[in-house]
């Protein structure tokens, strides 16, 4: 009998996902991008790379991965731009959703999955995520809404009308569309312009949409190289003659989405478009807030713990992947790993805990459950009552204890964790067969059941 993948089969189906990457003498960067591709948590995608006429090994690069991956499927043609290698793909991709990269650039292990599970979850026409600005060993996290959530069109329109020139709306790389408003309303890159063309296709795409859901996370790993548009400096009157050319679209887009006074009294905010300079933020210097070295934004792991290959690291190992898979989690919400991983713990219903209960629950001291606790208070999601021993019968045994109950606030978050408990199973069971996977499951409960009588 034929075996079949239990996690993210796509053998027979077309892919959910159509990941499009121009590619223009990348042979530095390349690898890079395409591997953080190709290792996606989310493996129901195709990868369409498009060699726009390449002088160096870009080509060789592309047909390389093509070789090793089914997934990737390879556009060799003459130069002629981003906007028209980007079009050349959308006409052959074939996934439900369209997601891009640049070359330069690289993607989170969890991004497709995310974008894809927001998009299915909200019903929505379009995802935007936050992104990372990178400057040599050094990142920043970027966004601009601030608060996660499903929008009407209008309302993201009043986002962007605040920073009309700002990244996070004008780029397409932070962003997740349907295949389908593209092909149903024929929207293509301006191919005739060498400025701004991404902005221009955005507003036409959020013209057609109803919804548009702000996730919280970032996602996308931004580079700005010395060879890139934005890098490469304009003087203020080409600069200002581009816009001219561009601002039609953007009047027309608040035009569209607006009504008449609607659009009268918010025209001199329209208008900012044409004076605002196309920003994609900074990165802080190292001394200061909101500068993160290269690296740290994410769960690391010790290679050098691995090397044993015993108990330890196997455990090690295994939670490890486990705070990776929480860490979007403390994204969205703005918690701290300690506080997800506390709530991920806690019933639902109102339950009795000691402290040194709920510390090793988490890994962490008394002293640093105390702060735990005051933060997840802080956000609203829980409340308790402390019990003494005088509450208790037997008040010479029995320790200090809390009531904690989870409040409404918190819900979201645990909705979140429970597809992130989910999400970890995919991670551990790729590439197992319906058998494989049920037969690990019972493996596993023997061994628990090993462990309890030991420790019984």
């Amino acid at each position: 009998m034929a075996q079949k993948n239990f996690i993210n089969s796509t053998a027979g189906q077309l892919p959910a996902v159509s990941i499009i990457v121009p590619v223009y003498n990348a042979e530095n960067t390349l690898d890079r991008c395409v591997d953080s591709v190709l290792r996606q948590d989310y493996k129901n995608f195709e990868l369409i790379l498009v060699n726009d006429g390449s002088t160096d090994s870009s080509g060789a690069i592309c047909d390389h991965y093509a070789a090793q991956d089914h997934r990737v499927h390879v556009i060799h043609k003459q130069n002629s731009g981003v906007s028209d290698s980007r079009n050349l793909a959308l006409a052959q991709a074939k996934g439900t959703y369209l997601q891009f990269v640049d070359a330069d650039d690289w993607i989170a292990p969890e991004a497709t999955g995310l974008l894809v599970t927001a998009a299915k979850a909200h019903s929505c026409d379009m995802v935007i995520a936050d992104f990372y600005r990178v400057i040599d060993n050094r990142i920043a996290h970027k966004g601009d809404i601030q608060e996660e959530g499903l929008l009407s069109r209008k309302e993201f329109a009043t986002y962007m009308m605040e920073k009309p020139a700002d990244y996070y709306y004008g780029v397409l790389w932070n962003k997740l569309y349907k295949r389908e408003l593209i092909r149903q309303y024929q929207l293509r890159m301006n191919a005739e312009i060498s400025w701004c063309e991404d902005f221009m296709f955005n507003l036409e795409y959020i013209c057609h949409v109803q919804n548009i859901y702000v996730l919280r996370v970032p996602l996308y790993y931004y580079v700005r190289t010395k060879h890139s548009l934005s890098a490469q400096g304009a003087s203020i009157t080409k600069t200002i003659q581009m816009k001219i050319t561009v601002f039609e679209y953007y009047r027309k887009f608040y035009k569209e989405v607006f009504d008449d006074d609607d659009y009268e009294k918010s025209r001199l905010q329209v208008y900012r478009f044409l004076l605002d300079a196309a920003s994609d933020g900074i990165v802080p210097p190292a001394l200061l807030p909101g500068s993160l070295k290269l690296g740290e934004e994410r769960v690391q792991i010790n290679p050098s713990i691995l090397e044993s290959n015993d108990a330890l690291s196997d455990i090690y190992l295994k939670r490890k992947c486990f705070e990776a898979c929480l860490q979007p989690a403390c994204f969205r919400y703005g918690l701290k790993l300690n506080e997800v991983r506390l709530l991920f713990c806690l019933s639902p219903d109102a339950k009795m805990y000691t402290r040194k209960e709920l510390a090793e629950l988490i890994g962490c001291s008394k002293r640093k459950l105390s702060s735990v606790l005051q933060s997840l208070k802080a956000h609203g999601y829980i409340s308790w009552t402390k019990y003494s021993p005088a509450d208790h019968e037997d008040s010479k045994t029995s320790p200090n204890y809390l009531e904690i109950r989870v409040l409404p606030a918190a819900l979201p978050v645990l909705e979140t964790l429970k597809n992130v408990q989910n999400g970890y199973r995919e991670i551990c069971f790729s590439g197992f067969t319906e058998d494989e996977a049920a037969l690990y499951d019972t493996l596993s409960k023997r061994i628990e059941e090993n462990i309890l009588r030991t420790l019984s």
